[in-house]
């Protein structure tokens, strides 16, 4: 359901008077715009999309050019972070511009009524776990990333590490158990939770090369969840959307 990246000088553009138009211009202004980069946070956003089907039109937000800080980008987010969006078809019918991948998710479920439990108290065991995504498993790992992988590999005093290295574990504890006899993180269904949680579950392992220092061996229903995570159609198409330039 997507489209090819905008390219500059597209003659829609007008189309959408947001400011971020003016660098990112539409191609089709009709179909919901996603600003994103195939980062942990920005493909859970593309992979509801292409979970849900709906049309939509991405657009590669730089960081090795610095798009992210542009005043394009800002209009949209002052806290220049992807991803953003900006559906034409808001509620009531205006258009609504919205940051924070966790804010994304759940606008785009209640928008379509699918990967987010009609039930209230349901609803809020799956939101439980979108927010401890976002306040725990995001930033620690992120870190640890950071800490294993990157310029802080570098840094002699390896306590920083360890203690994102800790935690990291002790996050990856609370999954295991919470998965034991359960398809999902919220049982039989697949919701935002798990499109949540997984991407950044993925990149430990993979892109941040932390699987033995996690211990990611001790944690065989996260593995196993994973495994089915990243088998899925729409998770394939949404790991690689946008497309690097």
């Amino acid at each position: 359901m997507t489209t090819t990246p905008s390219a500059p000088g597209t003659a829609t553009a007008r189309s959408i008077t947001h400011p971020i138009a003016a660098k990112w211009p539409a191609r089709h202004p009709e179909r919901l715009q996603l600003y994103s980069l195939p980062t942990p946070n920005g493909v859970k956003v593309s992979i509801l999309l292409e979970e849900l089907g709906l049309p939509y039109e991405p657009h590669l937000v730089r960081f090795d050019t610095n798009d992210q800080f542009s005043p394009e980008f800002l209009s949209l987010n002052p806290n220049n972070k992807i991803p953003a969006i900006l559906d034409p078809d808001g509620p009531g019918g205006r258009p609504l511009a919205l940051f924070e991948s966790g804010a994304i998710l759940v606008y785009l479920a209640e928008k379509t009524g699918r990967f987010l439990p009609q039930d209230p108290a349901a609803r809020y065991e799956a939101l439980q776990w979108v927010m401890w995504q976002m306040g725990g498993v995001g930033p620690m790992f992120g870190q640890l990333g950071f800490f294993h992988k990157f310029a802080g590999k570098d840094y002699e005093d390896k306590r920083p590490r360890d203690r994102y290295v800790a935690e990291s574990k002790r996050l990856l504890g609370v999954l295991e158990q919470r998965l034991a006899g359960r398809d999902w993180i919220l049982g039989d269904d697949y919701t935002i939770a798990d499109i949540a949680v997984f991407p950044w579950v993925r990149n430990l392992v993979g892109f941040y090369e932390a699987r033995e220092l996690v211990g990611f061996g001790d944690f065989p229903q996260v593995q196993r969840v994973l495994d089915a995570f990243v088998a899925r159609p729409a998770v394939a198409r949404g790991l690689e959307i946008p497309q690097r330039g």
